[in-house]
């Protein structure tokens, strides 16, 4: 596979599926967003080390993109539980420190379900 693909599925939640909360992506789409997204946001959290933007804790770089990302990743994580056949509200898991990130991990790993009430299975399309 080629090394653009992780970057045009980071592009493609960013750009076509912001806040589209419906539907189902693969174990690929989603983890390859999720990296893209780690990586730019590492990046720019040494920036804001670099620079001394920011306090301690929350550099302004880094603060501004997981603010402007918060609501795509959160669309990304329902269309993956979508694709495991559980509904995005299992996402209010995170809101238990620790536990429910950890079972949100677990599931978020799980292979993709055939075609449910989500739609088809995304490589049947």
């Amino acid at each position: 596979m080629p090394n653009h693909y992780m970057f045009n599925n980071y592009v493609d939640v960013l750009k076509n599926n912001y806040m589209n909360f419906k539907g189902r992506s693969t174990r690929k789409q989603y983890w390859s967003y999720i990296l893209v997204s780690f990586v730019v946001a590492l990046v720019l959290n040494i920036i804001d080390r670099i620079i001394g933007s920011g306090s301690d804790q929350f550099g302004l770089f880094g603060t501004f993109y997981s603010l402007a990302v918060l609501l795509p990743t959160l669309a990304a994580g329902c269309r993956r539980l979508h694709d495991t056949g559980r509904s995005g509200y299992w996402l209010f898991l995170y809101l238990i420190p620790l536990i429910g990130a950890l079972v949100l991990l677990v599931f978020f790993i799980f292979q993709s379900d055939h075609d449910n009430e989500y739609g088809l299975a995304p490589r049947s399309v």
